[in-house]
């Protein structure tokens, strides 16, 4: 009877449907709006430890689990000449404790299922909750005893410099830090930035005192959330975090706002091996929560560029097609300094028509009223992300945390639905004024110089010149006095030579390459085998341990393929062509006069270099070979890819002999948006590689 109910019920549903009753909806309308959402959101309960920690306790029975987030509420601390010390003892703590080792540390709270972590500021703990008094007792160690060593400051150092030196030459951590130092100041404790010198300045013993003097107990606040009863929770923070012994600290000034640039500048930071250029159109404001126009301003923001509904989003990308996305943001800090900041990656060929198009939407916010369906839809988008992080109690004790943290009332967050939907377009346009600056406002454009300056002086904006580390510089010079008589020719003879002579490269019939990668934002480092047989023959495979061949790309001579994850791809017929025209392994002793074309001297990375276009069937490629070893050190080509202009640029350093013949021992390949390095261990010549090696 059950099984006919269940038929008859899905019958009649489908009978339903198929006789159209959603017919008697009038489409033409749109439905009213049901009423708002209220929010009535339950204080924690909250009490305080006698050593200054302030805990608050969100009950909640849903799933057996709890988290505790330990906040330490310092104010913002400058480390000026030994900046990296708050990343180094982030990266140290919560790895053991003075009573218990790194590994049994990390092994029981695996074992525990748990999660702890610190950074310089606090921690956070999670896990079961039949295992939480325990993840308290190993978090409360961690935070009171933590084992700070001097071999693991050095490894943590050598790892901190290591990650600086491979982000010398990304135009986004180079953008990043630009940016906030020319806003606010290098000594500014928000302008200030982490470089080789200041690490090298950093010793064991200052860890140890910035621990002593910014982890304490004094101004710290513990959330609990989870399947606990304030009881229990209370008798665990006075069992295992009482036992924090208060500290004297030193009282900080708050940081200062500092004055925007009398006139709208562009900053330019020359990056030649860019792709594309780092745009931000950026000011200071004075913005906190707790501010009247507080919440205009967060609808300002989101109309103008809150996401793909935004002004800049559907502007250079929708229209445009100039990025993948252009975006703003408005900070609000209870200290009231922060910024405004506008930013977008563009290709290098449109970095000019860019900036024009960031501020003119600026413009366009600032003079004209928004559409009021406009607003509307903000609005509703925003509402909606509320109210959907309500759903997790973690959100419930962040916002009663931050109340306290920012002085704000205590009907913020009841009231915050209303406060939004109070907004008007008055409103918005007053606020975008206010805290969207155009009359000084900063445009920090971190590019290739040699490929957009001249299009960016057009604008009519005076430019001044920085390095990669805020520091103002003269205008780049790109392209440096020729040698007389110098030919592309010369150059090319002059690379053969440097690397072994033409006899000697003719002799190379087949080499097999070894290198350890990186990909950027990839977990894991894979291992690729490169083969290559005189003239054309070609061999990458590439794989992880565990993890078997992730890619394979071969060309035997007359045709090709690339296979991943067991997807095979024959290679188009214009990769076919192209290949077979290849020569030998080294194009330069097969270059004709008529194809190649010295163009400049100018800057690869701080190296002086000949700049050489060659052509090949109407392809062109740029090659870059060092004026004082003659040796090749970049290469550069640009395909298009649906509508889309990719440039691929490939770096070549640490040349090695092998066999009286110097090949790269280090290649770094930008293609578009995607870095991949390779550190290549092992080169063999004439050796290892047969015919079958290509199939």
């Amino acid at each position: 009877m059950k099984t006919l109910k269940l038929k008859l019920a899905a019958f009649i549903g489908m009978a339903l449907l198929s006789f159209g009753v959603n017919a008697q909806l009038d489409r033409s309308q749109m439905p009213e709006a049901g009423p708002e959402p209220v929010i009535n959101l339950e204080d924690p309960q909250e009490f305080k430890l006698k050593n200054g920690i302030t805990v608050m306790v969100v009950e909640n029975n849903k799933l057996p689990r709890v988290s505790y987030q330990l906040s330490i509420d310092n104010k913002p601390y400058a480390e000026g000449d030994k900046a990296g010390v708050a990343s180094l003892l982030s990266a140290m703590l919560g790895n053991g404790t003075t009573n218990i080792s790194k590994d049994d540390f990390n092994e029981e709270v695996d074992f525990l299922g748990a999660n702890i972590s610190f950074g310089s500021s606090g921690g956070f703990g999670s896990g079961l909750v039949k295992y939480s008094d325990r993840i308290v007792e190993l978090m409360a160690d961690a935070t009171i005893n933590p084992l700070l060593t001097e071999e693991e400051f050095k490894k943590e150092k050598d790892k901190l410099i290591e990650n600086l030196k491979s982000n010398a030459k990304s135009s986004d951590a180079v953008a990043g830090r630009v940016v906030g130092a020319l806003a606010y100041g290098k000594n500014h404790v928000y302008g200030e930035f982490t470089t080789e010198e200041t690490v090298n300045n950093v010793t064991f013993q200052d860890v140890l005192d910035f621990y002593k003097i910014r982890f304490a107990p004094n101004n710290a606040y513990i959330v609990v959330v989870g399947d606990i009863s304030v009881k229990d929770a209370k008798k665990q923070m006075k069992k295992y975090f009482g036992k924090w012994e208060k500290v004297n600290l030193k009282e900080l000034p708050a940081p200062e706002l500092t004055a925007n640039v009398s006139s709208p500048e562009i900053n330019f930071v020359d990056m030649p091996n860019a792709t594309q250029s780092n745009i931000s159109v950026t000011n200071n404001v004075d913005l906190k929560q707790s501010d009247k126009d507080y919440f205009a301003a967060l609808m300002a923001n989101n109309i103008l560029g809150g996401g793909g509904e935004g002004y800049l989003f559907k502007n250079l990308r929708e229209d445009k097609g100039y990025t993948y996305g252009a975006y703003s943001s408005l900070g609000a800090s209870r200290y009231g300094v922060s910024r405004f900041n506008a930013s977008a990656k563009v290709r290098n060929v449109v970095t000019d028509s860019a900036v024009v198009e960031f501020l003119k939407e600026i413009k366009r916010i600032r003079t004209e009223p928004v559409e009021a369906q406009t607003l509307d839809n903000a609005k509703a988008k925003y509402v909606g992300r509320f109210v959907m992080a309500l759903e997790r109690p973690q959100t419930i004790a962040n916002y009663a945390l931050n109340k306290r943290r920012n002085n704000l009332p205590d009907d913020f967050y009841s009231n915050y639905l209303e406060n939004i939907n109070n907004v008007s377009v008055e409103d918005v346009q007053r606020v975008a004024n206010k805290y969207f600056s155009l009359d000084n406002s900063r445009i920090v454009v971190v590019g290739k110089g040699s490929e957009v300056l001249d299009n960016l002086e057009k604008v009519g904006i005076p430019i001044k010149y920085y390095d990669k580390y805020a520091t103002a510089t003269d205008k780049p010079v790109f392209s440096k006095p020729l040698p007389e008589g110098l030919t592309a020719s010369d150059v090319v003879k002059n690379y053969v030579k440097a690397v072994g002579g033409e006899a000697k490269l003719r002799e190379v019939k087949s080499t097999l390459s070894v290198a350890e990668v990186t990909i950027a934002g990839a977990p894991f480092k894979p291992k690729a085998v490169i083969k290559q047989m005189a003239p054309n023959m070609y061999s990458m495979e590439m794989s992880v341990e565990g993890m078997g061949t992730l890619y394979k790309q071969k060309f035997d001579g007359k045709s090709g393929f690339q296979e991943q994850q067991g997807r095979k791809i024959p290679m188009s017929d214009d990769d076919v062509s192209s290949r077979k025209k290849t020569q030998g392994l080294f194009p330069e002793i097969y270059m004709e006069a008529s194809n190649i074309e010295l163009e400049s001297l100018t800057d690869v990375d701080g190296v002086d270099a000949y700049k050489i276009i060659s052509t090949e069937d109407g392809k062109k490629t740029t090659r870059f070979y060092a004026a004082d070893s003659g040796l090749l050190i970049r290469t550069e080509s640009v395909t298009e890819v649906q509508g889309q202009s990719i440039t691929s640029i490939t770096e070549y350093s640490n040349y090695k002999e092998i066999k009286g013949v110097m090949m790269p021992g280090k290649m770094k390949i930008t293609n578009g948006p995607q870095v991949i390095e390779m550190d290549i261990t092992e080169i063999k010549i004439n050796e290892g590689v047969t015919a079958e090696d290509f199939n």
